[in-house]
């Protein structure tokens, strides 16, 4: 498992897809070991601090890289808590910088899991889609535990009994996955968009779910209004933004109303 980091705060598309076919070529360490070497110490910009961690999973023969964003100075009021985001199909794990930030502004470490790599077979499009895709999404979360006990033995300091969880489509399927199986170490899920997997109906996770104008999600994903209230469970729908643009690659206008809803649902 080795230690590398970014030479940015904030990648764009291009930049984060090349990062990411340097680091996670292929799940041999040698491999790792080389990619590293292009890497230095983690870097401070503004108020952030970014660090990449080419961690590498023994017992499944898999490389995880994730993308540590956390604040460039020590918390100096309570202890920090941990966010595990996960990508869309087709992202990567330097995608979503502006939620990062926003989650950080609000205590939180943030690890950006990168969940796919150049070896792994396309999504599948045809069949009975919660079942042809069950496999990717117990991957993702193998992924997301995987990636929460390392960066626990990385950062003691760190809070990770009360975890926030946020993906984005598929990401969002895996975290409503995660914290199905492991509802005692979740304390809020934020969807952005995730279509497949049905929300907890439950008081804990407490979630937030934003909604494309685009998209829609399958029979039985999004709570009933009665179960919204029942759990406490809070739907946005964003009347000016599609599916594709809930990323860093959209809008100004677009990233500061979902971050509006993060942070409404942060402090609440």
């Amino acid at each position: 498992m080795l230690l590398v980091s970014t030479r940015r705060t904030v990648w764009g598309l291009w930049a984060g897809l090349a990062l990411v076919a340097a680091g996670c070529m292929s799940g041999n360490p040698t491999a790792q070991q080389t990619a590293a070497t292009a890497l230095a110490t983690p870097v401070a910009t503004d108020s952030l601090l970014t660090t990449r961690l080419e961690l590498y999973d023994a017992a499944r023969q898999r490389a995880v890289p994730v993308m540590v964003y956390q604040p460039a100075q020590p918390a100096t009021q309570g202890k920090l808590k941990a966010a595990i985001f996960s990508h869309g199909y087709g992202g990567n794990c330097t995608g979503y910088s502006f939620l990062a930030r926003n989650l950080v502004a609000h205590g939180y470490l943030v690890a950006s899991i990168q969940h796919e790599l150049p070896t792994d077979a396309p999504m599948p499009n045809t069949g009975v889609i919660r079942v042809v895709r069950r496999p990717m999404w117990d991957r993702g979360v193998q992924n997301i535990e995987f990636a929460r006990q390392e960066l626990h033995k990385r950062y003691p300091a760190i809070d990770f009994g009360h975890l926030l969880l946020a993906g984005h489509s598929n990401g969002g399927d895996v975290s409503m996955l995660y914290a199905e199986q492991h509802p005692e170490r979740v304390e809020r899920v934020i969807s952005l968009d995730n279509r497949r997997v049905p929300f907890p109906r439950a008081r804990r996770p407490r979630v937030l779910s934003l909604r494309s104008s685009d998209q829609v999600a399958d029979p039985g994903v999004l709570p009933t209004s009665a179960e919204q209230q029942r759990y406490g469970i809070t739907i946005v729908p964003l009347a000016h933004t599609i599916h594709n643009d809930m990323w860093d690659g959209g809008t100004e206008a677009q990233k500061q109303e979902m971050n509006t809803a993060v942070s409404r649902f942060l402090e609440q």
